[in-house]
């Protein structure tokens, strides 16, 4: 591999992020209200993606439950991608497309928000996830790209989708993670104010 190649790595990360920035603050910020609403009211976040997203799921949670940049009380997240029992006999006694909705139809409760992630907006078991979610009465964050897939298309008004301008799928994750960030710092902020060395 060429340093110019690498090069081009960080610069086309670098211009879409920059790219996407003014496209994606007002969902990224309706999508931390609407959070700091369900955990204000004493309700959890539920995440879920596949492969890089289930990498993000995790990470989500843990910012959560233990501490993005500050210290404070541990919030209420949980990442439906962790329990391998529960995965492999769900996806092997039902299929690998119910692994995240039978959880939900387990934990979710209305009035909790499932962060769902998928780069394409196609994931089967994503989309099967929204609509249990929808069926239980929670709201929808929704964080995708190449313009949504039919995640897209399955969100209500109420529901708040982040969807990353551009169709390379390693890109599209490099935004999310920058996205979770800024909804971690954003949900911090909600609930204990601006930090005095911001």
């Amino acid at each position: 591999m060429t340093n110019q190649r690498i090069v081009e790595h960080f610069r086309e990360s670098a211009e879409l992020k920059i790219q996407a920035a003014n496209q994606l603050a007002t969902p990224i910020s309706d999508a931390v209200a609407l959070m700091f609403t369900a955990l204000s009211n004493g309700n959890k976040i539920l995440a879920c993606g596949n492969g890089g997203s289930a990498a993000d799921s995790q990470h989500f949670a843990a910012e959560l439950v233990g501490r993005f940049e500050r210290e404070r009380l541990p919030l209420p997240a949980i990442a439906l991608t962790t329990d391998t029992s529960i995965i492999t006999a769900i996806g092997n006694d039902y299929s690998f497309t119910e692994i995240f909705s039978k959880q939900i139809q387990a934990f979710g409760q209305s009035g909790d928000v499932l962060l769902a992630m998928s780069t394409s907006g196609n994931s089967a078991n994503v989309i099967a996830a929204i609509e249990a979610a929808l069926e239980r009465d929670m709201r929808i964050v929704a964080l995708t790209g190449k313009g949504g897939g039919a995640i897209a298309k399955l969100l209500t008004d109420v529901d708040v989708h982040i969807c990353v301008p551009h169709d390379r799928t390693a890109r599209i994750q490099e935004v999310h993670l920058l996205t979770i960030h800024c909804l971690c710092d954003g949900i911090d902020v909600a609930l204990f104010g601006e930090d005095a060395n911001d």
